[in-house]
């Protein structure tokens, strides 16, 4: 199995992610005109028990061995990096670029599942310089993963990464012909996204963590608001000049906390482009799921709800 291999998923896929304080899971199906619905979401805590005893009870109690099921890389188990399309044929793609990470990675590229995601070109510029996001992690991290969900009896149909969760809640979003930005928080830090007619085209991160941004010392906060627009100001500009036939609509920034619009109030004052607050409910139906109407509850499941909405139906 590769990352994130493509899956035809119309009846519902399962989402798993292992996280330091449990296990996150979404069930949610797509459907061809209307709003995505999630079916269920559920929290598992490791604290009295190992991941994979955990992971079995939640296998049993979901009926996982039903559904296409799907995990998420945690941040620093994969390396997401952008590189200029090799010109050679599909079948030689992922060697070609296999070659190119040889000196780009932290480990030996030979001990690497590599996978590619393409970033589309504009359409009608004579010049197409074309560039590709490549996503590496170690075999024995794969195979690891792999081993565990079998262990489980959880049939693993894709392993996924955190910006490609995003982008699957980005794209419900957009304008049409319109570009959208995505910053969102969590325990690994904050990450930013830009999307356009579905597809990913730039993914950053920004070393500041969901906690720092909820502390309670007026004078940190704003010093970490001040580092997070000089980041954003520098992203967007990087941007601009990169994807030149790409305008952005807006900047949605992910529920924070149940109280504090703080962080986008001052992003709102500060950058050139409107500043959202993201409301799952003017995209996504939770009706079935009464719990993700508060705002920390969409955050603490925010990617793994992203992961459960994926939609490529194609292979590179």
């Amino acid at each position: 199995m590769g990352l994130f291999r493509k899956t035809k998923n119309r009846a519902g896929l399962i989402a798993i992610s292992l996280q330091s304080d449990g296990i996150y899971v979404a069930r949610a199906t797509r459907y061809p005109t209307s709003k995505p619905q999630v079916e269920q979401v559920a929290f598992y805590s490791v604290e009295s028990a190992s991941v994979q005893t955990v992971l079995e009870k939640l296998a049993k109690d979901l009926h996982a061995d039903q559904y296409h099921c799907a995990t998420l890389l945690a941040s620093g188990e994969y390396q997401l990096l952008s590189v200029d399309a090799p010109n050679v044929p599909a079948e030689e793609l992922k060697t070609a670029i296999r070659w190119r990470l040889k000196d780009m990675l932290d480990f030996h590229v030979d001990d690497a599942t590599i996978d590619v995601l393409d970033i589309p070109v504009d359409k009608n510029s004579p010049v197409r310089a074309h560039s590709m996001f490549a996503v590496a992690a170690k075999n024995q991290l794969i195979e690891a993963r792999q081993a565990m969900f079998a262990q489980a009896k959880i049939p693993l149909s894709v392993i996924d990464i955190p910006e490609l969760a995003q982008r699957n809640i980005s794209v419900l979003l957009e304008p049409e012909g319109r570009g959208v930005a995505f910053l969102s928080f969590d325990g690994d830090g904050g990450m930013l996204t830009v999307t356009f007619n579905g597809e990913l085209y730039l993914s950053r991160r920004i070393d500041i963590t969901l906690q720092q941004l909820t502390q309670n010392d007026a004078d940190q906060k704003n010093a970490y608001y001040e580092r997070i627009t000089l980041e954003l100001q520098r992203s967007f500009d990087h941007f601009e000049r990169q994807y030149q036939f790409v305008t952005l609509a807006k900047l949605i920034l992910s529920s924070i906390s149940d109280d504090d619009n703080g962080l986008q109030q001052y992003l709102a004052a500060n950058l050139y482009m409107p500043v959202e607050t993201f409301n799952l409910e003017s995209v996504i139906d939770i009706s079935k799921v009464p719990e993700l109407q508060k705002p920390q509850a969409q955050q603490a499941y925010f990617k793994v709800l992203g992961a459960a909405l994926r939609y490529e139906e194609k292979v590179l």
